[in-house]
């Protein structure tokens, strides 16, 4: 029995890696700017954007807001439009993206804004341009913060993954729906909780490892 569930396991592993790797550095690429220049964006700071805090933060948090699986079906439409379908492994990319961004967003946000305003003023006082004090200052102090904010990320979208399962979108959530719970198999299903618990758990471990590699209190 195991000889023929473990291919389909394994293949289900890797469709759930690929979504969630490719929702992780598409939502990281967007996700990344828009934290930064929302913590960089009040009055008085790097730059300032008061329009800007008061259009793309109410967006980010209404997005946030919405229940995944909704958020998964009420973009149908753009999914289609995106990749021609809204079924299988690549359309299951879009929504999970989409709910990337802004949590990613705001993870960057919280991390930048901890970093002490001190630095940003010495970076300043040395005649660093906006976009130094970013790249110089800002995002290496916060790369701890960063990195765990992302391992967080990398995990949700792992449950998140699960749950497309049940719009067919491939997976570890569609075998356990299609071959464990539709089929009354026990046993498929328990093979799908236990691979995402240890998916779960490689990715938190490499995470809190890099983090306090790049963590300079530490050096």
């Amino acid at each position: 029995m195991f000889a023929t569930l473990a291919p389909i396991l394994f293949q289900a592993t890797l469709e759930t890696l690929y979504m969630v790797a490719a929702a992780l550095v598409i939502g990281t690429s967007f996700g990344l700017p828009l934290g930064v220049f929302l913590a960089t964006s009040g009055r008085g700071e790097l730059f300032e954007s008061l329009i800007f805090q008061k259009t793309i933060g109410p967006i980010v948090n209404a997005t946030r807001s919405v229940p995944f699986i909704i958020l998964a079906v009420a973009i149908i439409p753009f999914t289609r439009m995106v990749v021609g379908t809204s079924i299988g492994t690549s359309a299951a990319i879009v929504p999970l993206t989409v709910a990337a961004i802004p949590f990613i967003a705001r993870i960057i946000e919280g991390a930048v804004r901890e970093v002490d305003g001190g630095l940003v003023e010495a970076a300043q006082a040395m005649g660093a341009r906006p976009m130094q004090v970013v790249t110089k200052v800002l995002l290496p102090e916060a790369l701890p913060g960063i990195i765990h904010g992302l391992t967080l990320t990398a995990v949700t979208l792992i449950g998140y993954s699960a749950m497309v399962g049940a719009v067919g979108a491939g997976g570890l959530g569609d075998l356990g729906i299609r071959y464990g719970y539709q089929r009354f198999r026990p046993d498929v299903m328990g093979a799908v909780v236990i691979t995402l618990i240890v998916l779960v758990q490689m990715v938190q471990t490499s995470g809190d490892l890099l983090a306090r590699k790049a963590d300079k209190r530490n050096i």
